[in-house]
């Protein structure tokens, strides 16, 4: 028997479930670090399996299958949180939380790897070494990776391996690619002080307002003037709040914004440049400008070698198997796991039509599920071909 006939074997009864499971979380989506009842049902199912799962800080899930001979370390993740993003579909699976959705494929993933769980429970005895199961919490703020890291979950592995939903391809064709594929993440916040003043009498305030908004047009010139043209990245400001009356200079401004790099050399000194920046400009008004920057998650870069073994493993699947795809200037925190041990991100297609076809982060967003089944055999064939004895 084939193993590709073997996974084919083991999901055969296994399909309507998760499809199902999958349609209970995109009901019950649950935001960042609040992943409480997700947990819950993540627990139960692999109880219901057989396995001993525990929770890695409040609201992850972890549980090991080991074989019945000596082998190697392979851990395989999915990411469970939702967006606050509003349900807009009118399908009967559409969410129960109002202003919250799936609108990313967590569900799809954390379903992936539930059945992923069910096939490899079916064949423990004849697999060899561990493998490790990471639902992580947390991956739209970068809190989840982080978490799993600290808990020690990671050390001793050889390899990782996760997939993302991908809407902008079809479903069938699945991307593997070598090097970078999305960009790093931090968040700043700016905090400009200035002094308040009637606006008749601007020459007595320090207007904060006004300070805040050359630090935004000056951080696109940092963008485009100190680095390379055809390198990615991001320097962005999505809100600025300042003042308190219509007549007052604002005595206080304060600016939330992201970056976004491939290269770490080049996030290390932009990032450095943009807290230079707004303190020299404050300054030149009087003001004072302090710059705190959260890290969200480096840049995804998938191992060569990693990656040439499932492009060589997956050739016979009958997929439409691509080695290249535009770096995204979104961010995954698999990163983290990527920048520890050798490992790569599959990007699945899920367009089956026109009602999946909406981009993610949008509240039309939905999967064909057959990408999902499809998704979760992938994990098992790299699975099984690592640990079958």
């Amino acid at each position: 028997m084939s193993l590709n006939e073997l996974i084919n074997g083991l999901y055969a009864d296994n399909i309507l479930q998760i499809i199902d499971m999958r349609r209970f979380l995109h009901m019950h989506p649950e935001e960042s670090l609040k992943e409480y009842n997700t947990a819950v049902f993540i627990e139960e199912k692999l109880l219901a399996m057989g396995y001993t799962p525990r929770r890695v800080g409040e609201t992850g899930v972890y549980a090991s299958l080991k074989g019945s001979l000596p082998g190697p370390v392979t851990v395989i993740r999915a990411d469970t949180d939702a967006l606050r993003v509003q349900d807009m579909k009118t399908v009967p699976y559409r969410s129960h939380h109002d202003g919250l959705s799936h609108c990313c494929g967590h569900d799809m993933h954390t379903a992936s790897l539930l059945g992923l769980a069910m096939a490899l429970k079916a064949v423990q005895a004849q697999l060899k070494g561990e493998i490790r199961l990471f639902f992580q919490q947390a991956e739209e703020v970068g809190a989840g990776a982080k978490q799993f890291i600290e808990a020690g979950l990671l050390e001793g592995a050889q390899r990782v391996i996760g997939l993302h939903a991908d809407s902008s391809l079809k479903s069938g064709r699945v991307v593997v690619k070598p090097g970078p594929n999305n960009a790093s993440c931090d968040a700043f916040t700016i905090r400009v002080k200035g002094l308040g003043a009637h606006v008749s009498t601007p020459h007595l305030g320090v207007d904060a307002l006004y300070v805040g908004s050359l630090i935004v047009t000056a951080l696109q010139g940092l963008a485009t003037r100190l680095t390379n043209p055809v390198e990615p990245l991001i320097i962005g400001v999505g809100k600025f709040i300042a003042g308190s009356a219509y007549n007052a200079i604002a005595d206080s401004a304060v600016l939330e914004g992201t970056t976004r790099y491939v290269d770490e050399a080049t996030r290390a000194r932009m990032n450095r440049h943009i807290s230079d920046l707004a303190a020299a400009i404050a300054a030149q008004y009087g003001a004072e400008a302090q710059t705190v920057f959260a890290d969200y998650s480096p840049a995804l870069v998938n191992n060569a070698e990693v990656c040439a073994e499932l492009r060589d493993l997956y050739s016979d699947m009958g997929l439409e198997l691509l080695a290249d795809r535009p770096v995204r200037l979104g961010a995954d925190d698999f990163a983290e796991y990527l920048n520890l041990v050798p490992g790569a991100y599959i990007y699945v297609g899920t367009q089956g039509g026109e009602s999946t076809s909406a981009p993610h982060h949008n509240g039309l967003f939905d999967i064909d599920e057959d990408s999902m089944i499809l998704g979760s055999k992938l994990l098992c064939k790299y699975a099984l071909s690592k640990h079958m004895v």
